[in-house]
């Protein structure tokens, strides 16, 4: 299939840019968790159940939303999530109680939830499948952006315009994004909607067993859960109180480390692409590399005595930054063993291991935190305390590590069945 070069990148962008406000409403609590702790007088682990419950219904939403696809086309579902989570972030905005806040954030989750599998499908069906990898790590990285978005402007925004200001203001980015996309956006060249045939129960549940049975989408799931969960929580709500509370830092420096992270995110992204458009044999060894140097980072940091020096933790956000574009190669590893007609939905199944895994990491941290502080609403998180609870992660990292080795040796020996020169191969087919 041919496709129209000027039509594939205005799609491209304009799904990135929903992709961008998406990542930014997600992250929009990340440098507000002591001011949320302080509006809403809760403790570490109330303060972990908004992101708790934001991720739990991201993981949870994962294959509907990709069924869904399947069966409405990107477009609906992509401008169906922009209008919740625009809403979701302005109630969040005027919540005056913790349940009420708590509620808005479900809501961001299912709004969230709806963007990135849409924005693969359009890659997908926009470009030929030799970019499609490089493309798919640009929409990754560059969409990061709503991170940084959301590290520095929101710490002056909410020191300077106050909490209902600052996250009003933020909504209306949604408003932007949902009436771009009604204009520009089309589910494939010459088609504006793409509907799929309807699905029974048992044609859904005979799709989705045959995508989870294929070792290449559980060898994506467990790299994505693996590489994923250490830059997500760190993002997303503890980075920050680590940096300021745990290492000493002030809120500025804190602020700008997470946006180091976020560029060096960005900056490995292509090269990410471009290894494993060029190598595709090696994928998962691309994967428990950069596993092994998020652990390795997390070891000298936690290990050092006292705070650690600025250095140090400039190369640990570093580190941990890689973990956002290693992820994407789970989805890499899901588009080369499976058929077009069950894409998404094995996307939806391996986006959810990360979200899955940085959920528990997230609630772990926050109940370890105030067993080692006291607990809580105002419990002073000391280092000691960080430590213990940032710990956890190695337990994931175990697991995961395990589980990638098992699955990418059945999917080898599966690939090497189908073709023994596949080792080879530069590019395979879905299988």
């Amino acid at each position: 299939m041919s496709h129209p070069a000027r039509g594939a990148w205005i799609v491209w962008f304009v799904g990135l840019a929903t992709y961008f406000v998406a990542v930014f409403h997600r992250s929009s609590l990340a440098v507000a968790g002591l001011v949320a702790a302080d509006r809403f007088d809760i403790s570490a682990a109330q303060l972990a159940t908004f992101t708790m419950l934001q991720l739990l219904v991201y993981a949870a939403m994962q294959i509907p939303v990709g069924l869904l696809v399947d069966r409405f086309g990107s477009r609906a579902v992509l401008l169906t999530g922009t209008v919740v989570l625009t809403l979701a972030q302005a109630g969040f905005a005027f919540a005056d109680s913790y349940s009420t806040a708590l509620l808005a954030r479900v809501f961001v989750g299912i709004g969230d939830a709806m963007t990135f599998i849409c924005v693969l499908r359009l890659v997908n069906a926009w470009f030929a499948p030799g970019r499609v990898p490089v493309v798919t790590q640009l929409t990754g990285v560059i969409g990061q952006l709503g991170a940084i978005a959301a590290a520095v402007p929101m710490t002056w925004a909410l020191s300077t315009l106050g909490w209902t200001w600052a996250y009003g203001v933020a909504a209306s980015l949604g408003v932007v994004a949902a009436i771009t996309g009604l204009v520009l956006l089309h589910d494939e060249p010459g088609t504006r909607t793409l509907r799929g045939p309807a699905l029974s129960l048992g044609a859904v549940r005979a799709s989705l067993a045959s995508s989870w049975q294929h070792p290449g989408t559980r060898l994506g799931f467990w790299v994505h859960f693996t590489t994923q969960f250490a830059q997500t929580a760190f993002a997303l709500l503890w980075g920050y109180p680590f940096l300021v509370k745990g290492e000493g830092l002030s809120p500025n420096v804190a602020s700008a480390l997470l946006t180091i992270m976020v560029v060096s995110l960005i900056a490995a992204g292509p090269v990410m692409g471009w290894f494993t458009a060029r190598h595709p044999w090696q994928r998962s060894t691309l994967a428990l590399a950069i596993v092994g140097a998020i652990a390795t980072a997390w070891t000298v940091v936690l290990a050092w005595p006292g705070q650690a020096p600025l250095p140090v933790l400039v190369l640990l956000v570093m580190v941990v930054g890689l973990g956002g574009p290693g992820s994407v190669i789970g989805f890499d590893l899901g588009r080369t063993s499976n058929p077009v007609e069950r894409l998404a939905s094995a996307t939806g199944i391996i986006n959810q291991a990360g979200f899955v895994a940085s959920l528990t990491v997230v609630v772990a941290i926050g109940a370890i935190l105030d067993w080692r502080s006291g607990g809580g609403a105002g419990a002073d998180y000391t280092p000691d305390a960080f430590r213990w609870a940032m710990s956890f992660q190695y337990v994931l990292w175990t697991l995961g590590v395990v589980q990638i080795l098992r699955y990418r040796a059945r999917g080898r020996a599966h690939a090497l069945r189908l073709d023994p020169l596949a080792r080879t191969r530069t590019a395979f087919q879905p299988s």
